[in-house]
C-alpha cells in the first residue's frame, strides 16, 4: 500500500488536531506533507517536530520567522513558508495527495479552491468555500477531476446515507428529502427573553462538541446550521425546499436521508469529529478512528424537535440567502463573521448578531457570482456594511444607558 501525502490547512484547530490523531494511527497509510496555522506558533512547532512535514505555512512573515528559528534550533528540517500564496501553494503542490481544508472562515476559501483546481482529494471542513463560492468551487472540482468529500459531521452523514450515484439527481435516485440534525446548542431551552444577556463564554460552552470559539457561537445562534443548508445545496444539488433542519439534542444521529418509499436512512455515532475525518481519509475503505463504539442502550432516548426560527432567526436568514442566490450567501457569511467577532470581543450583544446580518443582507445589492473576484468584492462590501451597522447598535446602547 502506497503512502498518501496529507496536507492539513488549519492544523492547530480542532479539526486539524483530530486529523493528525487519525493520521498517527495509520503510519502505513499516510504521511504528513504540509501543515498550516494562523498564529499558534508553539502548537505548530510541536506538530512539525512530531510529524516532520516537508512544509509549514503561515500567512504572515513575522510568525513564520519565529517558527523558522524554533525549528532550526530543534533540528527539524521542515521548510517554513509565508505570504499570500503560501497556503494555496501547499494545497496545490504536486506532491500533495489529500488536502484537509479546515481553516475557519473566509480565510480558507482561496486555498480550498486551489486544492480543487489542482485536482486533489479535498476533505472539506471549511464551510465558507461552498457558502461563499459554491458554484465556482463545484465547477473547479468537476472541471479538474478533484474528489470532494465533506467532513462536517452532518454532510458526511448524508454522503454516507445516499447512494453512490446521487450525482444523477436526488429525485432520480429516489430521494425525497435531506434532513440535517442540529443539537440546538447551549440555548435550546433557555427563555428567549434572556438571550440578550448571553456572554461569549456561555455561547462557547457547547453541550456536545468541542469547537473553535467562532464555530461555537455559530452553533449557539444556529448560523452554523444555516450555513450547512447552503453547503448541502451545493454538495448534493438539493433545492432549498428539499432540505429540512430538525433539532436533535443528543447529537447521536448526525443527519438523515428520506426516500420516496418512506425509508429514512441515518448515520449514527458518538459525537466525535474523528469519525467523519477517518471516513474521508480512508474512503472508500473504513479505517480505525480511535472512536469508541456507540452504546445505544446507554444513549437512551433520541429526541427530535421541529426547528424554531423565532428562537434561531439565523437559520431563516440562511434560507433567504440561498434562495436569493448570487453573492447573497457571501454577504450573509461576511456579515456573520464580523458580527460574531464583535460579540466575542464584547462590543455586540448576542441577540444583535442576527439583526446585523439581516440589515446587511437586506440593504446590499445582490449580484451574479461568476468569478472569485465577484465573491471577494461582495465579502469586502458586506464587512464594511456590517461594521457600520454595529456602530449604530453601539450608539443606541450608549444612549439607552
Amino acid at each position: 500500500m502506497s503512502l498518501r501525502s496529507v496536507t492539513i490547512l488549519g492544523s492547530t484547530g480542532s479539526i486539524g488536531v483530530n486529523t493528525l490523531d487519525v493520521v498517527a494511527r495509520h503510519p502505513d497509510r499516510f504521511r504528513v506533507f504540509a501543515l498550516s496555522a494562523c498564529s499558534r506558533i508553539e502548537e505548530l512547532a510541536l506538530q512539525c517536530e512530531k510529524f516532520r512535514p516537508r512544509f509549514a505555512a503561515l500567512p504572515d512573515a513575522l510568525p513564520a520567522e519565529i517558527l523558522r528559528k524554533r525549528l532550526k534550533a530543534s533540528g527539524c528540517e521542515t521548510e517554513v513558508l509565508s505570504g499570500d500564496n503560501a497556503l494555496s501553494d501547499i494545497a496545490a503542490h504536486v506532491n500533495t495527495d489529500v488536502v484537509m481544508a479546515a481553516i475557519v472562515g473566509a480565510a480558507g476559501l482561496s486555498s480550498s479552491l486551489a486544492a480543487a483546481r489542482a485536482g486533489k482529494t479535498v476533505l472539506l471542513a471549511n464551510k465558507e468555500a461552498l457558502v461563499m463560492a459554491g458554484g465556482i468551487f463545484m465547477n473547479a472540482v468537476r472541471d479538474n477531476g478533484a474528489t470532494l468529500l465533506p467532513i462536517d459531521s452532518e454532510h458526511n452523514a448524508i454522503f454516507q446515507s445516499l447512494p453512490r450515484h446521487f450525482a444523477a439527481g436526488l429525485s432520480n435516485v429516489g430521494v425525497r428529502k435531506i434532513i440535517l440534525t442540529a443539537s440546538g446548542g447551549p440555548f435550546r431551552t433557555r427563555p428567549v427573553s434572556e438571550l440578550h444577556s448571553v456572554t461569549p463564554d456561555q455561547a462557547c460552552n457547547h453541550p456536545n462538541w468541542v469547537m473553535e470559539r467562532k464555530i461555537s457561537v455559530d452553533s449557539a445562534t444556529m448560523m452554523n446550521k444555516g450555513l450547512e443548508v447552503i453547503e448541502a445545496h451545493w454538495l448534493f444539488n438539493a433545492p432549498a425546499d428539499m432540505i429540512e433542519v430538525v433539532l436533535h439534542p443528543q447529537s447521536i444521529v448526525h443527519s438523515m436521508v428520506e426516500y420516496l418509499d418512506g425509508s429514512v436512512i441515518a448515520q449514527l455515532g458518538n459525537p466525535d469529529m474523528r469519525t467523519p475525518i477517518a471516513y474521508g481519509l480512508g474512503f472508500p475503505d473504513r479505517i480505525d478512528a480511535g472512536v469508541g463504539a456507540l452504546d445505544l442502550a446507554k444513549a437512551g432516548n433520541l429526541e427530535f424537535v421541529a426547528m424554531d426560527t423565532a428562537r434561531f432567526p439565523c437559520v431563516r436568514l440562511a434560507y433567504d440567502a440561498l434562495r436569493l442566490g448570487g453573492t447573497a450567501p457571501a454577504v450573509l457569511n461576511a456579515a456573520n463573521e464580523v458580527a460574531v467577532d464583535a460579540f466575542l470581543n464584547g462590543t455586540l450583544g448576542f441577540t444583535d448578531i442576527p439583526h446585523v446580518i439581516e440589515d446587511v443582507l437586506g440593504s446590499t445589492t445582490i449580484a451574479t457570482a461568476t468569478t472569485l473576484a465577484d465573491i471577494l468584492d461582495a465579502d469586502t462590501g458586506a464587512r464594511h456594511a456590517a461594521r457600520e451597522r454595529m456602530t449604530s447598535f453601539s450608539l443606541q446602547r450608549t444612549a439607552a444607558t
